[in-house]
């Protein structure tokens, strides 16, 4: 199984299990895929040491003593987490299963599972964390670059991305046309934008971020 790309951020498999025989048992499967672990025994350890920086995914236990693996899933998604998350559990029912499925679990491994199931699990949820990574240093940059555009720039931008051309522009600033065309070369610059379809593109993720 290939996962890993050549540009890939260090990716990681954060196992959250309070059976150590269990938590041990998963980490030397992963780690024998060629894969790093770390183990903790709590939904509360974890939130510990989280931190936005970290890349890979969770393989999460429901059961667990004191905050639940569901209620560890909320709150990684309260803080923007993008790892993916890979659900586990001896005592899973349908309604749990299509709660943490919903909430954005990318998989949901019923006890006892083959270790070709958790395998792929992990390699689809590193596919998923790699997209969702680039998605969010991609709307960092855009977000840098929209920082330095003027007060009247980014008017002339949202109005030209939604549709409006240069002569309504104006008319609805109460400026003359070729004031607009100065802004929009202007703001076109700033953005590192190639084409007026890539403008509106980045304005769309800054509207949805």
């Amino acid at each position: 199984m290939n996962f890993e790309t050549t540009d890939a951020p260090k990716q990681t498999v954060y196992i959250v299990e309070d059976d150590s025989s269990v938590s041990e048992a998963l980490s030397n499967l992963i780690e024998s895929a060629g894969l790093s672990t770390q183990l903790y025994s709590s939904a509360e350890e974890f939130l510990e040491v989280w931190s936005a920086e970290m890349a890979g995914c969770v393989v999460l236990d429901v059961r667990l003593p004191g905050m639940s693996g569901i209620e560890l899933q909320a709150e990684l998604a309260e803080v923007k987490s993008v790892m993916p998350i890979i659900i586990m559990t001896a005592h899973g029912d349908i309604p749990m299963v299509r709660k943490a499925l919903k909430a954005g679990a990318v998989e949901f491994l019923t006890k006892p599972f083959q270790d070709e199931e958790l395998l792929l699990a992990i390699e689809h949820a590193f596919a998923l964390n790699l997209t969702e990574r680039s998605n969010r240093d991609l709307l960092k940059s855009i977000l840098l670059r929209y920082s330095s555009l003027t007060p009247r720039e980014r008017q002339v931008m949202e109005l030209i991305a939604s549709g409006l051309t240069n002569v309504e522009v104006a008319a609805m600033l109460g400026l003359r046309v070729v004031t607009v065309k100065v802004h929009r070369g202007q703001l076109m610059e700033k953005m590192q934008a190639d084409s007026f379809a890539e403008l509106v593109r980045m304005a769309e993720r800054l509207k949805a971020s």
